[in-house]
């Protein structure tokens, strides 16, 4: 990338960003997006924005529009991250669920934008401590892991983690009990694997092929969208949700003013937001 961006080149990539996925940048993020692109723009060989955007329009390099959404997208995520809201799913919803569907019952949950599948895997795990301290009391559990990135979601299907991305959140305990160790690699055991698939999808496009869910996880996503893109979303995922069904927020995202679908409920740690 050669030099600044251009402030109307700016102005233009942030609309593209807007209208191709959703996410919405500020307005002094420059130095984000020079960071984000500089090592795609090498590779593809254009020199300035203005030039990536013209060539995104005329559509001629397969992928390109992909790989640019993948640069600008936060992949950060750790092993049962902020604790509380797999606690709550051991603690509360999981025996509610067992309570009203009956043991035969298997929970569908949703992770979305679930990165290289720590967030997805964790409900696994957890849900087979779960099924430990009750047995008998759920059949099992479906997790269904979404991304706008199909980079992630390829790391997402290996569920094979080196030791920095093994150590992040994840105690000594349930490694050893939930990996095997192959090399320098941690490679999940198949039966915590088996729970979650993983599929391609952008929170701004229909959900009518995912199906319904007893629980969603849509955490520290919200954050990037503006208002208007946020209340649709909600909006969507209250329709995806079966009744009484719960959806878990970011520790630092609030419901308020977005949606009037779900009530708050307060479990100490941690909330939950229920479908009314």
């Amino acid at each position: 990338m050669s030099g600044p961006i251009e402030s109307q080149d700016y102005e233009d990539f942030r609309l593209f960003l807007e209208k191709s996925c959703g996410l919405v940048l500020g307005e002094n993020k420059h130095y984000l997006v020079n960071s984000r692109l500089s090592r795609l723009m090498n590779e593809f060989a254009v020199s300035s924005v203005s030039e990536l955007l013209r060539q995104l329009k005329l559509g001629r390099n397969p992928g390109l529009r992909e790989r640019v959404i993948e640069a600008m997208t936060t992949n950060e995520t750790y092993w049962f991250r902020d604790v509380f809201p797999f606690e709550i799913l051991k603690q509360r919803i999981y025996p509610e669920l067992a309570k009203e569907k009956g043991p035969g019952y298997a929970p569908r949950i949703w992770s979305a934008a679930c990165s290289s599948g720590q967030e997805a895997y964790s409900i696994s795990m957890g849900f087979s401590e779960y099924q430990q301290s009750r047995p008998g009391n759920l059949r099992d559990v479906q997790i269904i892991g979404t991304d706008i990135s199909g980079a992630v979601l390829k790391e997402a299907r290996e569920a094979s983690y080196d030791s920095l991305a093994v150590a992040r959140g994840l105690s000594l305990e349930r490694r050893n009990r939930f990996f095997v160790q192959k090399g320098e690699r941690w490679a999940l055991r198949p039966e915590i694997k088996a729970r979650a698939s993983f599929r391609e999808f952008n929170l701004m496009d229909s959900y009518a092929l995912l199906g319904r869910f007893d629980v969603v996880f849509c955490r520290n996503v919200l954050i990037y969208f503006s208002v208007d893109s946020k209340k649709l979303i909600l909006k969507r995922i209250a329709q995806t949700l079966n009744p009484g069904g719960y959806l878990f927020l970011g520790a630092s995202e609030s419901m308020a003013n977005y949606s009037d679908a779900f009530e708050m409920v307060r479990c100490n740690p941690g909330v939950v937001y229920r479908l009314r």
